[in-house]
């Protein structure tokens, strides 16, 4: 019966997985997945604001404004938050997911109270798990293991 070889200590702590996508592949990412997000989160925000209405001029230009705004701070939370530490990097997501669903939440015609406790724990789940992502992938000097 055949046994494979041990491998070295070298090879069994590269155990990263290969990039499949080109480096076009990924700038296009950079800006594709922003604006794909900021339509969703626009058209969510524009809908929650009619409130089952007619779709109006006023809604459309809101619903694009919201996608505009949306998708500029995702970009910058996205390409920011990796030269953070990983403590203000799992926060920085935090105040982001915390304050786009609080202000979803808000369009909707919900009370301003219960928008911000939903806001909260919706960021407070993200802190959560952001963070035990990065604790788990950095090192303590906050450079990526791997």
């Amino acid at each position: 019966m055949a046994h494979a070889a041990p491998a070295s200590r070298e090879v069994a702590l590269r155990h990263r997985t290969p990039d499949v996508f080109s480096p076009r592949a990924h700038a296009m990412a950079k800006i594709a997945v922003p604006i794909a997000l900021g339509l969703v989160y626009g058209y969510w925000a524009a809908a929650n604001r009619r409130y089952g209405g007619p779709i109006t001029g006023w809604n459309l230009l809101f619903g694009f404004v919201t996608a505009l705004v949306f998708a500029v701070l995702f970009a910058a939370v996205w390409q920011l938050g990796p030269k953070l530490r990983r403590e203000l990097h799992a926060a920085l997501w935090f105040a982001f997911t915390g304050s786009a669903t609080g202000f979803l939440i808000s369009q909707s015609n919900l009370s301003v109270l219960w928008s911000m406790w939903l806001g909260l724990a919706a960021g407070a789940g993200v802190l959560l798990t952001m963070f035990y992502r990065y604790y788990t992938h950095e090192d303590a000097t906050g450079h990526r293991i791997g």
